[in-house]
């Protein structure tokens, strides 16, 4: 496919028809697409990309969060979430048997995922996550949980003096179905210094990845933009992505978070939030860059709703799911974004944006179903 005439000038089409031939994207090629103004063109690129792979379908599915606690022993300049002590005000950690409470309302509802992060807790064992994740697959049998960040993998190794496939496999045993893909954050030293500088660095997020694959748990990953990386740390933590997909083929998707400023140190700094253009541009050049990670998601929690539709055509083919009660970003000043989506309203919003909404679970299978009908 050629580029369109009105992009024939661009200072960056001989990039844009590597990506759109086929042709993986150099170093160097990605740092051009970060530095262009032209963001229209590397969007048209990514979209074009977006639709050789997915056409028109934009993938949805039914989940719901469990945040089962905010306290944690590391305290990341970026984050709003953490509390240092469950007697901090604001914090919370709940016992099992709440953690079941909070969702017995979604038991035979169809649901396809639980979606389970916390702060990464200095006093609980790990008999609490095990018995965790078998309580739900109990409960809820056929509900996909996906749990756990590498970086409390990482302390989950650090707490019992395992290995991370010995923690994997027994949290796979006790119910484990995929991991997400936060800790990343950005995977260059300076960056992480400055942000989290005390939790796992980037060399031990590419490890519990990697384990997890090995045993045949599939993971997400992300990167948080828009704070104090540079272009080349961004290509650069993109580039890392890919050669471990390369390697392992275990990531799923890509989700491009955005940072939040308030009630966080970094914020405090006064930090703005990214552009929407940047938001746009990091969804596209994902998709641009990132040849082998399937999917990516236009993360409406963190996006906003009608950014989310315009990322759906600028390389995102995938919008998450209904979520419910999701705190990191209603915490870090997402609060104007709806806590939940019904499924109806998630249609609605891919219809919207001229697309068409598909469901599916955890792996990106196909729900085969009668949807909810929307409104005309």
């Amino acid at each position: 496919m050629s580029i369109p005439t009105v992009f024939a000038d661009s200072e960056v089409r001989d990039v844009l028809e590597k990506a759109i031939a086929g042709d993986r994207l150099s170093f160097d090629d990605g740092v051009r697409l970060f530095a262009t103004h032209d963001v229209a063109a590397v969007g048209w690129a990514a979209n074009q990309v977006r639709e050789q792979r997915h056409g028109n379908t934009t993938y949805y599915l039914k989940n719901r969060h469990i945040n089962y606690s905010n306290v944690c022993k590391y305290d990341c300049f970026f984050c709003s979430f953490f509390r240092k002590s469950k007697d901090d005000e604001g914090a919370w950690e709940w016992t099992v048997d709440q953690v079941l409470d909070h969702v017995k309302d979604f038991k035979d509802s169809g649901l396809q995922e639980f979606h389970i992060v916390g702060g990464v807790h200095p006093d609980l064992p790990f008999s609490y996550y095990t018995d965790m994740l078998s309580a739900l697959r109990d409960a809820h049998p056929g509900v996909t949980l996906k749990a756990f960040t590498a970086i409390e993998i990482a302390y989950f190794a650090e707490l019992t003096g395992k290995s991370l496939t010995e923690v994997l496999s027994e949290l796979k045993d006790a119910g484990l179905g995929m991991l997400p893909g936060g800790g990343a954050e950005v995977f260059a030293d300076r960056v992480r210094y400055k942000v989290c500088r005390d939790k796992a660095d980037s060399d031990r997020w590419f490890e519990v990845h990697e384990a997890a694959h090995a045993l045949g748990i599939p993971t997400n990953c992300t990167m948080l933009y828009g704070h104090i990386e540079t272009h080349e740390e961004r290509v650069d933590h993109l580039q890392r992505l890919r050669d471990l997909q390369d390697k392992t083929g275990g990531m799923l998707s890509y989700i491009p978070l955005r940072f939040h400023p308030d009630n966080n140190l970094l914020g405090s700094k006064k930090l703005g939030e990214p552009s929407g253009l940047d938001v746009l541009k990091n969804v596209a050049i994902g998709r641009l860059f990132l040849d082998n990670i399937p999917h990516i998601k236009a993360y409406w929690v963190m996006l906003g709703i009608k950014p989310a539709q315009l990322a759906l055509a600028w390389g995102a083919n995938d919008i998450d799911g209904t979520v419910t009660w999701e705190r990191i970003y209603q915490m870090a000043g997402a609060e104007t974004t709806p806590e939940e989506m019904t499924e109806q309203r998630l249609r609605e919003v891919v219809l919207e944006a001229g697309r068409e909404p598909v469901e599916r679970d955890a792996f990106y299978n196909v729900i085969e179903r009668e949807p909810e009908p929307v409104a005309t």
